[in-house]
């Protein structure tokens, strides 16, 4: 295999099916993951995501605007699941946009009753899952684009908790539909690594947290920036799966509760969507929690989502272009 070439956006499954340069796609990211993130995301060559998670109606199709109005590049929007109870207003908005919207990605929960709508839209549908058995149920119900996410990962991870380098052959091996690599990635190793593990493209939530662009608080960014290999923790693992988040006193609390065996019903009201706001958009970690992945030690700098893109994508060709079929021979 010519690994240089799958890099090629001629070549790549993930590129010609999302119109992109890069096999790059920016998270969904509860509360962050604005308009203007996405499209910087698909300036650089990769696909930006709007997300859905914690924001109103009004807001989720403000950003679409906003996103469009800044790139005519292809990008997409995230509906985590578990964080709506009625999808028909949103997937209005989706119809009023379909001409603004490539693909669609669905997490956090069963996508079934859903994806037939979507793709009867003609939108691309892209699934996280965290196993392989979830990746033949999505690939069956008609999944474009599988995105297997490891416990690496900032947020809420499957209770597998399969790690993204054992996650990425297995899924591989289950399904014959693109695999995109997401959990504990933020650079050119990384999507390097993924692609020789058999995925087709990675997807960075942590890292693109850590951009200009990013509607996160600058605390929350500046943290990402002074992480270290254990600034990370595991939250309500047995009460509603594993959640990845930054390890602060808050985070500590909501720990020892658990550990102190405390009911579920007490526990849950410290880890609702308003006390991931509290940090990730006012900056208020000692009242709320902020996901964080472990890749957050290895991020060293706040800078454009679209330099993000570029410096993944020409690193990654500059550290594989000695292995590229026939560079021999044009360096005679």
């Amino acid at each position: 295999m010519d690994i240089y070439n799958v890099l090629n956006p001629s070549q790549n499954r993930v590129c010609q099916l999302l119109g992109i340069e890069t096999p790059i796609i920016q998270g969904g990211l509860a509360y962050v993951g604005n308009g203007s993130l996405a499209a910087a995301v698909s300036e650089g060559g990769g696909f930006g995501q709007v997300g859905s998670a914690g924001r109103t109606l009004e807001n989720f199709e403000r950003e679409i605007i906003i996103a469009r109005s800044k790139t005519k590049n292809p990008f997409g929007v995230n509906i985590p699941i578990s964080a709506h109870t009625d999808f028909t207003p949103f997937f209005e908005i989706l119809k009023r946009h379909r001409s603004d919207i490539r693909a669609v990605s669905f997490g956090g929960g069963n996508p079934a009753p859903y994806i037939k709508t979507i793709k009867d839209m003609g939108f691309i549908t892209m699934v996280v899952i965290s196993s392989p058995n979830q990746a033949s149920k999505a690939e069956r119900l008609g999944a474009d684009i599988i995105i297997c996410e490891g416990y690496e990962a900032g947020g809420h991870n499957g209770k597998a908790e399969l790690t993204t380098f054992t996650l990425i052959p297995q899924v591989r091996r289950a399904v014959s539909v693109p695999v995109v690599a997401a959990g504990g990635i933020s650079d050119e190793k990384g999507l390097i690594a993924s692609i020789i593990l058999g995925a087709d493209g990675v997807q960075m939530g942590t890292r693109f947290v850590a951009t200009t662009e990013c509607e996160a608080h600058n605390h929350y960014k500046e943290l990402i920036v002074n992480s270290g290999e254990d600034s990370t923790t595991v939250l309500i693992r047995d009460i509603k799966g594993p959640l990845r988040v930054y390890k602060n006193d808050y985070a500590v609390m909501v720990r020892n509760l658990e550990k102190n065996n405390a009911d579920t019903e007490e526990i849950l009201p410290f880890i609702k969507g308003v006390k991931n706001k509290n940090a990730a958009i006012d900056g208020d970690f000692e009242n709320g929690y902020a996901a964080l992945g472990q890749v957050s030690s290895l991020i060293d700098g706040i800078i454009s989502a679209t330099d993000v893109v570029l410096e993944i994508a020409n690193k990654s060709k500059k550290i594989l272009r000695p292995f590229h079929v026939g560079y021999g021979s044009l360096q005679n």
